[in-house]
């Protein structure tokens, strides 16, 4: 459980961070930028975030996020799954009007592009002021408030404007059958079918199904590695894996 520990030690700092951060990773900051012409911190972070996806899968949800380990925190208080379906597909809603509205923005902008990647910031810190604060805990409370009442991650699954970005790098990978990282089963080792892994998991996956399939191939899995180090059979193990070693089963995304 040793990684397990790091990983959540990066969580909590990434959470005591965030009023430094929170305006790279902010949609908002992205539409005013665009429409005064401006490429800000917050575009060019959720660009790297789509190119490093395509071989590092949606890890930074797993290990670095500072909304996904303050809902992580209180797993403590609602340990409830949420349900897989059609809303799982909100955040995509979500999404693409977002990103149409940035198109629109910069289509109609006022001035020539420009970068400024400290956009908005006080050298750097996103929240400075006192009125910042009102936007801070206004995000803090729309992360937190639907784990409380309707268990982990809810945020993640239904609303997350992050998620659509490394979702895209996923498919962008499978698509040209490029090598990236990948939760593994290890064929050699028999899975006893205990469960561990489906109640450890931060993002509700049925990890014991995919393991019986020999796959371990959902969108919604953030490699955070939870299911590999609870595993009392060491079945699953973290891996560089191709297309060609194993995704189908597309209905399971």
């Amino acid at each position: 459980m040793k990684r397990q520990n790091i990983r959540k030690l990066i969580l909590i700092i990434s959470m005591l961070l965030f009023p430094v951060t929170i305006w790279y990773l902010s949609p908002y900051l992205i539409i005013q930028g665009a429409m005064e012409g401006i490429v800000c911190g917050s575009f060019i972070v959720f660009v790297c975030l789509l190119l490093g996806s395509i071989f590092l899968g949606r890890m930074f949800c797993g290990w670095l996020c500072p909304m996904g380990g303050m809902q992580e925190c209180l797993f403590l208080v609602n340990e409830k799954v949420p349900k897989q379906g059609w809303k799982n597909n909100i955040k995509y809603v979500i999404w693409i009007i977002w990103i149409t509205v940035i198109v629109i923005c910069f289509i109609f902008r006022k001035e020539r592009i420009t970068i400024d990647f400290l956009y908005m910031t006080d050298h750097g810190i996103s929240v400075t002021a006192i009125y910042n604060y009102v936007i801070y805990y206004g995000v803090i409370v729309l992360v937190l408030i639907p784990a409380v009442l309707f268990g982990k991650r809810l945020f993640c699954h239904y609303f997350c404007w992050i998620a659509p970005f490394m979702v895209i790098g996923t498919r962008i990978r499978r698509f040209l059958h490029l090598p990236g990282l990948h939760i593994t089963v290890k064929k050699e080792n028999d899975c006893v079918s205990c469960g561990t892994c489906n109640k450890i998991c931060p993002m509700g996956i049925h990890v014991s199904d995919m393991i019986h399939e020999g796959q371990v191939n959902r969108l919604e899995c953030i490699q955070c590695g939870a299911c590999i180090d609870s595993c009392p059979k060491n079945v699953l193990s973290y891996g560089m894996t191709g297309r060609k070693e194993g995704y189908g089963n597309r209905k399971k995304d």
